[in-house]
């Protein structure tokens, strides 16, 4: 975590109860809301194929030992 987001958390955790609501609506006018990003991201499904090959073969792949510790 950097310095400036350690300094904003513990910021966070001093602020008064009562200026939480105050705090918290101004922390949101620096948020990009979620409902405003693009799905799936452009990047998703870039692979090529049409998606089954990884599944048709994942008994295979388990069974070589893929993901065990070597």
């Amino acid at each position: 975590m950097s310095a400036e987001r350690e300094e904003l958390a513990r910021l966070v955790w001093e602020i008064p109860d009562e200026q939480v609501p105050h705090a918290l609506a101004e922390m949101r006018k620096h948020i990009r809301p979620a409902h405003g990003r693009p799905w799936p991201p452009a990047w998703f499904g870039s692979a090529p194929g049409d998606g089954n090959a990884i599944g048709a073969r994942s008994e295979e792949y388990l069974t070589d030992g893929f993901g065990e510790q070597q």
